[in-house]
């Protein structure tokens, strides 16, 4: 799989923006005291908004949303396709970056998305202009004898696949605790949050304490 299958099936700017919202939310409450794994910033910018995930081991994403489309970026430290692994000057994949238009290329090199030499940390690149009826990828020569050559199959697996079903999959995974289905569905489906939801997700999270997160995110409160 690579960033075409994904690009084929990730949801338009909206239905991802709010699938964005909904797991940050839920991650905040699942993860109150750590760094998130899924995060929002609803006030990146005057003009944008920014989904992220961090995996903690240099793996991420981000998602930028504004008024022009969206602009994805993510970077899978062992896809061969890092611009470190070359043996010269570090640079991004030919293919990967190059063919993102104007009105997103100052994103390509949006010091946030770099690393200290101005060197584009990027594996994988999505980019859909307002308008738009389908989501673009550079094309892109992939080295053989890899599933997932860009690390898109993995890095966006909760975003191609965008139900309340597979995110209490990850979450019961990765936090190793049960997860309540239906907390999960009112958060997807963007319903406000309250006592409930929270301790449906996490019987030991605050919901005085989310409610910061949540006006960080955008999301609604009861």
């Amino acid at each position: 799989m690579t960033v075409h299958d994904v690009a084929a099936v990730l949801p338009g700017i909206p239905v991802l923006r709010d699938l964005c919202r909904s797991m940050a939310m839920a991650d905040a409450v699942l993860n109150p005291d750590d760094e998130p794994y899924y995060s929002f910033n609803a006030g990146w910018s005057e003009t944008e908004e920014l989904a992220s995930m961090r995996t903690g081991s240099g793996d991420e994403f981000d998602i930028v949303f504004s008024s022009a489309g969206a602009y994805i970026r993510g970077f899978d430290h062992e896809s061969p396709l890092s611009p470190y692994h070359r043996d010269d000057v570090p640079a991004p994949w030919p293919g990967v970056v190059d063919t993102v238009p104007a009105v997103f290329r100052g994103l390509v090199s949006e010091p946030a998305f770099t690393d200290e030499d101005g060197t584009p940390v990027v594996t994988v690149c999505m980019w859909r202009q307002e308008g738009d009826d389908r989501w673009q990828a550079g094309q892109i020569d992939f080295p053989g004898g890899h599933p997932d050559p860009d690390g898109s199959d993995w890095l966006f697996g909760l975003l191609a696949d965008p139900t309340p079903e597979a995110f209490q999959a990850f979450a019961e995974d990765y936090y190793e605790t049960a997860v309540d289905i239906e907390a999960v569905r009112h958060v997807y489906g963007l319903r406000p949050l309250d006592h409930s939801a929270v301790a449906g997700l996490n019987p030991d999270a605050s919901y005085d304490d989310l409610v910061a997160a949540a006006e960080a995110i955008g999301y609604p409160l009861a």
